[in-house]
């Protein structure tokens, strides 16, 4: 992570807020094209910036006025969602899982790996094709894929475990577990997992940034505590059911996404306002001066 931190350029916005204004120009040159007329874009810049610093209502009072309403149900449905995926309890009971469908200690910590390369593989997959193919498109794709891994598990479980979860499975039927979750894993890789943090901050105006970021991460954080320190009472209590918890949670996210997150590929952060105006519910909360 420092040495990919250190490859990580300053954004036009970053640039502009320190007064680095040939530096914020040269950094748009080479995002949108050196023939590209980026002076107007630049100039939008330079505006909200002095609208963001001119502002003297306290950050976490503004977050919550009207116009502001659909990024601050972002700012926690979003977080919120990504944990319900059940991707924070796969990687920290992994092994446990595992074990609890038949893979031997040495096994289930292996197969606990192999998912995490699998994570790792998807998200970079996911950093080439999100402009092409947009973010809604992969939200719902993720989640309708993690949802049928999830649904698959559980009925593997319940066919070969039974409802009681006392009954050791047999090497193949683990081995197609481990294929699901690894299916599963691969769906939150190229989906919630990155895009949780992309889109939280495409949608976000200057002037509640840093204050929406901060409860993105803080519903973050709060969701992972709470489902990591209830999982194995879930898991031993519902058996393969714990399973069909998250996979109802991913139905709800999605529908979520469907119905509720506007399309934000291609759109530059300072003109987001066009597609919440755009959007059928959003477009009664939002205006152009939101931004």
């Amino acid at each position: 992570m420092t040495l990919g931190a250190l490859l990580i350029s300053d954004t036009p916005m970053s640039l502009v807020e320190r007064g680095k204004l040939a530096q914020a120009k040269q950094a748009l040159l080479r995002a949108r094209g050196q023939n590209t007329d980026i002076e107007p874009e630049l100039a939008e810049l330079i505006r909200s910036s002095k609208i963001a610093r001119a502002a003297n209502e306290e950050p976490f009072v503004t977050i919550f006025e009207r116009q502001y309403r659909p990024h601050l149900v972002m700012s926690i449905a979003i977080p919120f969602f990504q944990q319900l995926t059940g991707i924070n309890i796969m990687a920290f009971y992994a092994p446990v899982l595992f074990q609890s469908v038949g893979f031997g200690s040495d096994s289930a910590l292996i197969a606990a790996i192999i998912l995490g390369f699998v994570n790792l593989g998807s998200i970079l997959v996911s950093m080439f094709v999100v402009d092409r193919c947009g973010r809604r498109f992969l939200f719902i794709e993720g989640g309708v894929q993690m949802f049928l891994c999830q649904v698959g598990a559980a009925c593997v479980l319940a066919a070969t475990a039974g409802t009681s979860g006392t009954e050791r499975i047999g090497k193949g039927y683990a081995i197609l577990v481990l294929a699901l979750m690894c299916i599963y894993v691969a769906g939150f890789g190229l989906s919630w997992g990155p895009l949780c943090w992309l889109i939280t901050t495409e949608i976000l105006p200057m002037r509640i940034r840093t204050t929406g970021q901060s409860i993105n991460v803080a519903m973050n954080f709060a969701a992972t505590f709470v489902l990591s320190q209830t999982f194995l009472t879930v898991l031993c209590h519902f058996k393969y059911g714990a399973f069909l918890f998250y996979a109802s949670w991913i139905a709800v996210m999605t529908i979520f996404v469907v119905l509720f997150l506007p399309e934000t590929k291609g759109i530059p952060m300072d003109s987001m306002h066009v597609a919440w105006e755009r959007h059928w519910y959003w477009q009664k909360f939002v205006n152009k001066e939101s931004y």
